[in-house]
């Protein structure tokens, strides 16, 4: 697989305007259309490796971006917004002068997606938003509660575990030993004030009313096990003009993870409309 260069850009000014360097991880060459991805909560650009190089083998050229507190992006002190988050991929497109790209968020990033569509739709292209919610009803938002007050206690290493089950399933974790530890080191290794700033900025998820103004191409991909976000997202399909949506039979909340395969040939077909070559 071929590697990523890494490299670092200024991010959106965090709320005491500290410093907020976010870093990237691209592949493909440096004149080829771009396509953004961001990752899920507590994880890094680590997740996008494969969809990283397969993007630069078909022309484009892939920017990984470290979600701000996670990977090797700074960590600005909390509160977040998901307005926020949006406005560091912006940042990112500045500094690097892109004037529009194709952009692919999941999870969290996916739920930023919606921002960005929504307040910045002129700089995209297209998008490919993958297992997220577009709002935060309250039993959804309370249940991060208790998670942020773990990780102020005691850091994101005690958070590892039960995430990576959620996410992928103890069965998968069993028989994929190599990546289970890979995340169970990421989520672990992710800032305290990453986290929380990130966990709250999902507590006041609040896209769902203006979700209709995305105006770009869009694919929803969600995995069939990741409950209740299937439902959630075929409503989303709703209320998107034009968009399409591919369910991942037997995949979990990271499907580009655990079903590698069928996420790829869904994101072959969103890019096959805008194959540079």
């Amino acid at each position: 697989m071929t590697a990523a260069t890494i490299s670092r850009v200024r991010g959106a000014a965090g709320a005491t305007g500290a410093a907020n360097e976010i870093a990237l991880h691209t592949w493909g060459a440096p004149d080829a259309p771009v396509v953004l991805l961001a990752h899920s909560i507590l994880a890094s650009s680590m997740m996008w490796e494969r969809q990283g190089a397969l993007l630069a083998q078909q022309g484009f050229r892939a920017i990984a971006m470290d979600t701000r507190g996670h990977g090797g992006s700074d960590a600005p002190v909390p509160p977040y917004s998901m307005d926020d988050l949006a406005a560091d991929t912006v940042a990112v497109m500045d500094a690097l002068k892109i004037e529009r790209a194709h952009y692919i968020g999941l999870s969290l990033g996916g739920m930023s997606g919606f921002g960005l569509g929504i307040s910045h739709g002129e700089r995209l292209l297209s998008m490919v938003l993958c297992d997220a919610r577009a709002d935060a009803p309250a039993p959804f938002a309370a249940v991060w509660d208790d998670r942020i007050a773990a990780a102020r206690e005691h850091g994101c290493q005690v958070l590892a575990t039960a995430t990576a089950e959620r996410w992928f399933g103890r069965d998968f974790m069993e028989r994929n030993p190599d990546v289970a530890q890979r995340f169970l080191a990421t989520i672990g290794a992710t800032s305290i004030a990453g986290f929380i700033g990130c966990a709250q900025a999902i507590q006041g998820l609040d896209y769902l009313k203006d979700v209709q103004r995305i105006k770009v191409p869009v694919t929803l991909v969600v995995g069939s096990k990741d409950v209740p976000l299937p439902d959630a997202m075929i409503d989303i399909q709703s209320r998107i003009a034009g968009a399409k949506i591919e369910i991942i039979a037997d995949a979990g909340h990271l499907p580009n993870i655990d079903q590698p395969d069928a996420f790829d040939a869904a994101l072959l077909r969103h890019f096959a409309q805008f194959a540079p070559r």
